[in-house]
């Protein structure tokens, strides 16, 4: 079976589907060889998409993985920045087309309060050039079409702003932030409260939750070494607690029933038998009781216990 995560250094001008299509064709022949089925197709996709612009850490989950996206899309990022704070687009980035330029200068020493300001939890509007959803359509398309969509306001959090170098008007920063953050957005408000421009030169993601860049590896070597590449389901689940069950308990976790648990912390948990990754559940007060509710179980363990009754 194919299945895990594989950390791709995304290079720059793909597009997030263009490089979940570019790893699904390195994998596939290998699970049609497993499997001895030439036409059978590998699920594959991306957990936090990247725009064309951008370089980095950009997840891949394969077969059975793909059910936990959501993980990486929850989890925290970590982003380098280039702004030019002489001009605007209307994407936000140096790859739109040219709004204003801006002939003011500004010193480090303005620009240091600013950033400061936008530690913490704050309220931000997306890009017109996003895939946010608007009254059913994309904001990209609208916005192609000229449509100036009403955005609305986005709570989100930024851990940490740290300015790595500044030579007028390229302003390089490291980002921390919450999920739903925009770069191309506070790179905007940042200009914007300089009273300069605010156009994203060049964007690196450098991590995701806890997987570092030292994850990340090119896609010609994944193409030469797609086993090394493939991490496991079990890595990409790290960091969240577990929950082992007896063979028992296993069952009926992989039947979808509700399980009886001992008081404990309440909250999303792996669910492990004899080190096996059976899926994610969640542990929650019901009464006077603590149940386990499965909340995503693998096809495949389920066809595990059927083969043991």
């Amino acid at each position: 079976m194919i299945s895990g995560v594989v950390f791709l250094d995304k290079p720059e001008g793909q597009t997030s589907r263009q490089a979940v299509d570019s790893i699904r064709k390195i994998y596939s022949p290998l699970l049609a060889l497993a499997t001895g089925k030439r036409r059978i197709r590998l699920k594959a996709g991306h957990a936090g998409t990247l725009d064309p612009l951008a370089t980095g850490m950009l997840p891949i989950l394969l077969g059975e993985a793909t059910r936990f996206a959501d993980m990486g899309l929850q989890a925290d990022k970590c982003y380098d920045v280039t702004i030019d704070l002489s001009l605007q687009t209307n994407t936000l980035d140096r790859e739109g087309e040219l709004e204003q330029r801006y002939h003011q200068r500004v010193t480090l020493d303005q620009i240091m309060p600013v950033l400061d300001h936008w530690h913490g939890e704050q309220q931000q509007r997306p890009p017109h050039f996003s895939a946010i959803h608007i009254d059913g359509k994309r904001a990209y398309t609208l916005a192609r079409k000229g449509i100036v969509a009403d955005m609305p306001l986005r709570k989100i959090h930024i851990h940490a702003i740290e300015c790595l170098h500044f030579d007028f008007p390229m302003l390089h920063l490291r980002v921390r932030c919450a999920k739903g953050t925009y770069i191309r957005s506070l790179a905007r408000d940042i200009g914007i409260d300089l009273g300069v421009g605010g156009c994203v030169h060049s964007l690196r993601r450098i991590t995701t939750g806890a997987w570092s860049e030292n994850f990340m590896q090119s896609l010609t070597s994944i193409i030469k070494n797609p086993d090394v590449a493939l991490y496991p389901t079990e890595e990409w689940l790290r960091g969240w607690p577990d929950v082992s069950l007896d063979e028992d308990l296993g069952k009926r976790f992989v039947q979808g029933q509700r399980l009886p648990m001992d008081k404990q912390a309440t909250g999303q948990v792996c669910v492990l038998f004899d080190g096996m990754l059976l899926g994610m559940g969640i542990i929650e007060e019901r009464g006077d009781h603590v149940v386990l509710q499965p909340k995503n179980v693998l096809p495949s363990v389920q066809s595990f216990f059927v083969s043991r009754l």
